[in-house]
């Protein structure tokens, strides 16, 4: 039987990087694309790009993982590159996933989130590729909707970035009824690992307590604290995605953890991971602030529950710790207070009781 191939778009991101681990464990060959930048932008599959640049194959088809350039907003690339790949499956989470940035770029946003689903879904449709394809939708397409929120709730967009996930997500639905492709869409709420992107609220957050350990900085600036968010780890919502493109028939899904905390209680969470009192640190302004707001975000995954047995495991102090230590280390590392080499493989509660040190001796000397 010949190995499933599987396109992602976006795979230097987060779940990107994530779903190409899972799906090179899975046996699939992996191909991905990435647009061209001035400057590497694959840290996170770095390791992935080692592993297979060397590998022995008497033609690129048979090479397990691939990355290519090529761009949503360019569908002569996107159809190449399906036709070239032939891809089993394809999985579209190449966006511009940043609500706030969204209202400072919104034709761009709506350019990347909503036309170029629709170009990807135009090659297939055009190919005839018998193909199954996975459209990265988003919590954010609910907006101001009463939680808890499901595949059957009012979506009442707040943002650009939400309003182009919403496009694209009933363009995945016309093009599953109008040409019967099998054309999904996980609608995935808020999902974090140490893989996030540095401008979201939760990496900045778990960033910027690491600057105030070592002494880079004395204060962190945040805007509304009362957003609620449902906040689940990137790395299990991954498995979630491939589940729905094995189902018999192609449907949409709420993938959640059903469980939903405040800005400021993930703030309040980071620092006291290390002792500390967020207030002794926290400034507020209104310049992280949006102009439409989505207050409360918390997802009902029943039916994902039921039909895919979705079961996440690691749970908000899980995820919060997970990151903290991450950012920690990394920072500790950087600053010399930490071995790179003799301390890689240390406990998490080691790098914890490590920062708590550093951070008494940062506060010592300023005193002194």
């Amino acid at each position: 039987m010949d190995q499933k191939v599987a396109l992602i778009t976006g795979i230097g991101g987060q779940d990107g990087s994530y779903l190409a681990e899972f799906l090179l464990e899975k046996g699939y060959k992996v191909r991905g694309i990435i647009r061209r930048s001035s400057l590497p932008n694959t840290d996170r599959i770095e390791h992935l790009i080692k592993k297979y640049q060397n590998f022995k194959a008497s033609n690129e088809d048979d090479i397990p993982f691939l990355v290519k350039y090529a761009d949503l907003m360019d569908g002569n690339s996107l159809r190449e590159i399906i036709e070239k790949f032939k891809p089993d499956e394809i999985y579209n989470l190449g966006a511009q996933s940043h609500v706030g940035i969204s209202f400072q770029t919104p034709e761009s946003t709506i350019q990347f989130n909503t036309l170029g689903p629709l170009r990807i879904l135009e090659a297939i449709r055009q190919s005839k590729l018998k193909c199954k394809y996975y459209q990265a939708s988003s919590s954010e397409m609910f907006g101001i909707s009463p939680p808890p929120q499901s595949e059957d709730t009012p979506m009442l967009p707040q943002s650009p970035y939400g309003i182009s996930k919403l496009a694209a997500y009933h363009l995945t639905r016309l093009y599953r009824n109008a040409y019967g492709l099998f054309a999904c869409s996980g609608i995935l709420f808020n999902h974090e690992s140490p893989r996030r992107g540095h401008n979201f609220v939760t990496k900045k957050i778990t960033q910027e307590l690491a600057r105030i350990i070592v002494g880079e900085i004395e204060k962190i600036s945040l805007g509304n604290l009362d957003a609620k968010r449902d906040w689940g780890f990137s790395k299990e919502y991954i498995r979630a995605m491939w589940e729905i493109l094995q189902q018999p028939e192609p449907e949409d899904y709420v993938i959640s953890t059903d469980e939903t905390h405040t800005v400021r209680e993930f703030l309040q969470e980071v620092f006291s991971t290390v002792g500390l009192n967020y207030e002794d640190f926290l400034e507020t302004s209104d310049i992280h602030k949006r102009p439409a707001e989505v207050p409360a975000l918390l997802g009902d995954s029943s039916k994902a529950k039921k039909v895919l047995g979705w079961d996440p495991k690691v749970k908000f102090k899980e995820l919060v710790k997970m990151m903290v230590v991450s950012d920690i280390k990394k920072k500790l590392e950087e600053t010399g207070n930490v071995s790179i080499t003799s301390d890689s493989e240390k406990s998490e509660d080691y790098y914890i009781e490590k920062a708590k040190e550093v951070f008494a001796k940062v506060q010592a000397s300023k005193n002194n």
